[in-house]
């Protein structure tokens, strides 16, 4: 078994915690007008729909998922979250809260990309003939020929990876801004 690197078990394990951090500082720095929250929709609401659609395709660790989103990239559930994190950059109209946030993924998600890639590469044998076909992050357009796999969505699945909470998370940030940008009026 490929042993993860300090940075990729750190990277992993502080993600989540991170994101909250973060979101204190994004709600300190943002200077959100009508127009930019209007524009963030246009990432942030196809990246909670990628989200929660990938969840309802993926069962961790005991398979591994090549249909859905997952036959156009091999890490939907991350680019779900980009798409909302720099949709809610935007919002922010914030350079410095856009580049905080670009080396923040660089940092904690290129090392847990690769320790998951290890993981998947020691435990599923099809997975480099799915790496070849399918891009690490950026989609694409048409789905990978199928590997016989038929999945399909499941909503038990999507409330199993409790999803939810991320469509709880987008609400509360939205209402956090739409609360100041009142307020500061």
């Amino acid at each position: 078994m490929a042993e993860r690197t300090g940075w990729q078990r750190v990277a992993k394990r502080i993600r989540v915690p991170m994101g909250f951090v973060f979101a204190v500082v994004f709600l300190t720095l943002a200077r959100p007008s009508w127009k930019t929250l209007a524009v963030s929709l246009v990432l942030v609401l196809p990246g909670l729909w990628l989200r929660g659609y990938a969840a309802g395709y993926v069962r961790k660790n005991s398979e591994l998922t090549t249909t859905g989103p997952y036959a156009h990239t091999r890490n939907p559930l991350y680019l779900g979250s980009m798409l909302i994190a720099f949709g809610f950059a935007a919002a922010s109209a914030s350079w410095v809260i856009f580049i905080a946030l670009a080396a923040l993924f660089a940092a904690i998600y290129i090392p847990t990309i690769q320790g998951e890639e290890s993981y998947l590469r020691e435990h599923f044998a099809g997975f480099d003939a799915y790496a070849a076909a399918v891009p690490r992050l950026l989609p694409r357009l048409t789905a990978a020929p199928s590997t016989g796999e038929r999945g399909s969505f499941s909503a038990k699945l999507y409330r199993h990876h409790r999803e939810y909470n991320a469509a709880m998370g987008v609400g509360a940030l939205y209402a956090a801004l739409l609360i100041r940008l009142v307020l500061e009026r």
